[in-house]
């Protein structure tokens, strides 16, 4: 019979690298938020958060690829948290570019994504894989 439980240290480094994801893309919209108030040297700070923000999501998507090998669980964070990079690099670029329209909305969405995974990764189903056949049987 397989294991049916990700190896706890892969994990607690994705759980950790991904709690400080969420964190940095929420620091964003504050950032933003404080920019739009008329707190202008706010801008810089959020200039250097982006960059902080993907960095981790860099650290993230090694621990990503940790936690599905040798892990021992799902490979979707990894491809996930990977799009997530993508998608931050684009944010950075329309934020330098000040294309808005896009920056607002994309930022948007890359919060609910960290989210969404933030969510997963703390359940505790996500220390446990899927039952194979084998064992259904």
């Amino acid at each position: 019979m397989p294991n049916s439980t990700v190896r706890p240290w892969a994990l607690a480094l994705f759980r950790a690298l991904v709690t400080c994801e969420a964190a940095l893309a929420v620091g964003q919209a504050v950032l933003a938020g404080s920019f739009l108030s008329g707190h202008y040297g706010a801008l810089d700070l959020h200039a250097l958060n982006a960059m902080a923000t993907g960095l981790t999501a860099v650290a993230m998507v090694v621990a990503a690829l940790l936690l599905w090998r040798p892990g021992g669980g799902p490979v979707w964070p990894a491809l996930t948290g990977f799009t997530l990079f993508g998608a931050e690099a684009g944010q950075i670029a329309m934020g330098y570019g000040r294309v808005l329209a896009i920056h607002v909305p994309l930022g948007v969405a890359i919060i609910a994504c960290t989210f969404l995974m933030l969510v997963w990764a703390w359940r505790p189903a996500a220390g446990r894989t899927r039952a194979t056949l084998e064992e259904r049987v």
